[in-house]
C-alpha cells in the first residue's frame, strides 16, 4: 500500500481525538473500518503508529515522525487546493489578468513603486519579489520561468542583458535617466546645479555593484575628463549613503534618488553618464499578456520617483527652458 495524503488525515485525526471510537465518530467510519485501514498503514509503514490502552491511544516514535509530517503536508496542499480552485475561478470568470505578479530586481525605489501600484491595482493577485544585484541573473530567472518580470537597467546604449542559450527575452525602456553625485551637505560643489567630473578628481567614489557595464563607463567618463579614480567602494546603498554622509566619499546615484538627511544630490556637467531603466519578460509566458500594463504602471512609479526629487525637478527645468 503507497501512503496517500488521506492516509496522514486518519493519522492527524486519531492523535487528535485521541482514540479511535472518537476518531472514527468525526470521520464518519465505523470503528472496525478505522482499526483495519490503520493496520494497514502501520503494515505498509513498517511499526505501529500508536500504543492502545485502556484510556485510548497515544503516537508512538514512529507515529511522531508520521505526524511531524503530516502537520506540514496535509495544511501545505490544502493550501495549494484553494490557490488552485481561486486560479480556475477568476480564469473562468475571465478576470482580465493574472493572479500572480512575481518581480525580480535591482537596487533602487523602482521595485518597491511597481509592488505598491500593482498590490493597489489587483488586490486579489499574490505579488512577491526577488532582489540581485545582477541583472544576468535576473534574465536567467525569467528566462527559466522563475520570475515574471525583470526591473533593471543598462549603461546609457547598453544593451540589456541576454541568456544563455537562447532564450530571447523582450526589453522595454521604462525611462532613461542622468547619472547624478551624491555629496555631503558641507561640500564645496554642493550649491552648483551641475557639478563638473574633473572638480572630483581627488575624491574618492562609493557606488552599488553590478554585472554591467557601468564601471567601465564610469572610469571611461573620469578618463575623459583627465583622472583616475582615487577609489571605489562598491557597497549596498545605505553604506553608500553613510560613506557620503560622514564626507569619506562621493557617490553616484540615479537621478531619481529621494531626498536624505545629510547629502544633496547634483547632475554631472554635460551627463557624461547614463542610465536607462527597462523592464524584460518572455514572450512566451503568461505574463507577456499584461506586459503592457506592468510596464504602464512602472513607468508611472517612473514618474513619481522623479517627482520627488527636487535636484532632479530642478534639473529638467533649467534644461527646457534652455534655448
Amino acid at each position: 500500500m503507497d501512503l496517500e495524503l488521506r492516509h496522514l488525515k486518519v493519522v492527524s485525526a486519531i492523535a487528535e481525538a485521541g482514540s479511535l471510537t472518537r476518531a472514527a465518530t468525526g470521520l464518519g467510519l465505523a470503528q472496525p473500518a478505522l482499526s483495519a485501514q490503520l493496520k494497514r498503514m502501520e503494515r505498509a509503514l513498517g511499526g505501529e503508529l500508536f500504543v492502545r490502552g485502556p484510556h485510548g491511544v497515544r503516537p508512538t516514535e514512529l507515529g511522531e515522525l508520521v505526524l511531524e509530517r503530516a502537520r506540514l503536508l496535509v495544511p501545505a496542499v490544502a493550501e495549494l487546493q484553494e490557490e488552485a480552485r481561486r486560479f480556475s475561478r477568476r480564469r473562468a470568470a475571465g478576470g482580465g489578468g493574472p493572479v500572480r505578479y512575481r518581480l525580480g530586481g535591482t537596487h533602487g525605489p523602482l521595485l518597491g513603486g511597481l509592488v505598491d501600484r500593482l498590490a493597489s491595482a489587483c488586490p486579489a493577485a499574490s505579488v512577491t519579489t526577488y532582489t540581485s544585484w545582477s541583472s544576468r541573473e535576473l534574465a536567467g530567472l525569467v528566462a527559466q520561468g522563475r520570475i515574471d518580470y525583470a526591473l533593471t537597467g543598462v549603461c546609457g546604449p547598453s544593451r540589456p542583458p541576454s541568456v544563455a542559450g537562447g532564450a530571447a527575452l523582450v526589453w522595454r525602456r521604462v525611462a532613461t535617466d542622468p547619472v547624478f553625485v551624491m555629496l555631503p551637505e558641507g561640500h564645496a560643489l554642493a550649491a552648483c546645479e551641475e557639478v563638473p567630473l574633473e572638480e572630483l578628481a581627488g575624491a574618492c567614489w562609493t557606488n552599488v555593484p553590478g554585472d554591467g557595464c557601468f564601471a567601465e563607463c564610469f572610469a571611461a567618463a573620469c578618463a575623459r575628463a583627465g583622472f583616475t579614480p582615487e577609489a571605489v567602494y562598491e557597497t549596498d546603498t545605505a553604506s553608500c549613503v553613510h560613506l557620503v554622509q560622514v564626507g569619506r566619499a562621493v557617490g553616484l546615484c540615479r537621478a531619481t534618488f529621494p531626498p536624505t538627511p545629510g547629502l544633496v544630490t547634483r547632475a554631472l556637467r554635460g551627463s557624461p553618464l547614463m542610465w536607462r531603466h527597462v523592464l524584460g519578460w518572455h514572450p512566451d509566458s503568461p505574463a507577456a499578456e499584461v506586459a503592457e500594463t506592468v510596464l504602464a504602471h512602472a513607468r508611472a512609479v517612473h514618474t513619481s520617483a522623479a517627482e520627488l526629487s527636487p535636484s532632479y525637478t530642478r534639473w529638467r527645468r533649467l534644461r527646457e527652458a534652455a534655448p
